[in-house]
């Protein structure tokens, strides 16, 4: 029986990154057991300076991305090079030096291994592996894990901010992320309420940039809102009851306290002033309160929807990745390209696909009708 080739692909988000981006990619592992390849493919997002030309020079695939459309749209981008690559595995890393790209061999472990579908390097998990970083970039991290593990019903992850991460093929087809500015923490809200197996390594890195400095988290406040945006949508639409359920009790509660409490007034005192408008008051939220429960059953009957959609993508990507005409058919230039994934390809690059797999499947017709005669 034919061994299908193992191939590990490294991804590099990489913006203006010539002081540290050969130094990444040569220090990329080729040698770990169990993985039959290693291909490198630095996601050039508009560098302006001699990050490409360096990475090349060390052996990556450049792909350069025009318009600076966001890091989680880079991020879909690399996936998408990986996937249409081969790879069995997928690793993410920063480009900057502040991850030592040998711990690849500790964050695929768990993948060789089986136990696990997504793997992500944790900075906090034990003590002696927490960076130096400034008390509000600890807090922020500390405040975005109890928010996620919260979402995704009780979880204890240590880090879900980080970008040092590693996938298999099956994590990879199920993903589907919509967010452009980041995509950290809706990795962990989509894997997670898909089933698949998420695992932690510790690993130390370093806690500030060697140069520079991140074009991300330099702005710890818009960082926060920019990913709280992010992560409220990813709940509105994976954890539609819990997220307008919530709601609907956040306003019924007080709602009936409100009028519980002129109810009780009125018996008593046989008026209901001076706490007459807490009679409007307490119909609105109560109102309020319904709206959103019918809200959350209507949202939840259009998630059950959505879960049939996503395996419908998750079973095309498979056959899509899996196809090497439909492969060379969805390869575009890589120069100046914009961002590309399966749902949010142009839809002047989506027209040889379908092309390819209409061909693909007529040329199978005819096989059958002339096999039949």
């Amino acid at each position: 029986m034919k061994h299908e080739p193992v191939k590990l692909a490294v991804t590099m988000p990489a913006h203006n990154e010539e002081p540290t981006i050969a130094r990444v990619v040569a220090g990329v592992p080729r040698d770990i057991p169990g993985i039959d390849e290693v291909e490198v493919f630095v996601i050039n997002d508009g560098s302006t300076d001699r990050t490409a030309e360096l990475a090349e020079v060390e052996g990556a695939t450049v792909v350069t991305v025009t318009g600076r459309p966001g890091l989680g749209s880079i991020f879909r981008t690399g996936m998408d090079r990986a996937m249409r690559s081969g790879a069995s595995y997928i690793v993410n890393i920063d480009s900057d030096g502040q991850f030592n790209p040998d711990d690849i061999r500790k964050l695929v472990a768990p993948l060789l291994d089986d136990e696990a579908d997504f793997v992500t390097c944790s900075r906090f998990a034990t003590p002696e592996v927490v960076p130096e970083m400034s008390g509000v970039k600890l807090w922020g991290n500390k405040g975005m894990c109890k928010i996620i593990n919260y979402i995704c019903g009780g979880t204890g992850f240590t880090d879900v901010s980080c970008g040092f991460r590693a996938f298999n093929r099956e994590a990879a087809y199920r993903m589907t992320l919509f967010g452009r500015f980041t995509y950290t923490q809706e990795c962990f809200i989509d894997l997670y309420n898909k089933g698949c197996r998420i695992a932690e390594v510790p690993i130390k890195i370093r806690g500030t940039r060697e140069f520079g400095e991140s074009r991300v988290a330099k702005n710890v406040f818009r960082y926060g809102v920019n990913a709280s945006e992010v992560i409220l949508r990813a709940a509105r639409d994976i954890r539609p009851l819990r997220f307008f359920g919530g709601l609907a009790l956040t306003l019924l509660v007080p709602g009936l306290l409100g009028a519980l409490f002129v109810t009780v007034w009125y018996l008593f005192a046989g008026r209901t002033s001076p706490w007459t408008s807490l009679i409007g008051i307490s119909g609105t939220l109560l109102t309020l309160s319904l709206v959103f429960g019918a809200i959350a059953l209507l949202a939840d009957m259009l998630s059950r929807h959505r879960r049939i959609s996503e395996e419908l993508l998750y079973l095309t990507r498979k056959r899509v990745y899996a196809n090497a005409r439909t492969m060379r058919a969805a390869h575009v230039d890589d120069d100046d390209i914009g961002p590309v994934s399966l749902h949010d390809i142009p839809h002047e690059q989506r027209q040889p696909i379908m092309r390819e797999l209409a061909d693909s499947v007529s040329d199978r017709v005819v096989e059958r009708m002339a096999a039949e005669r």
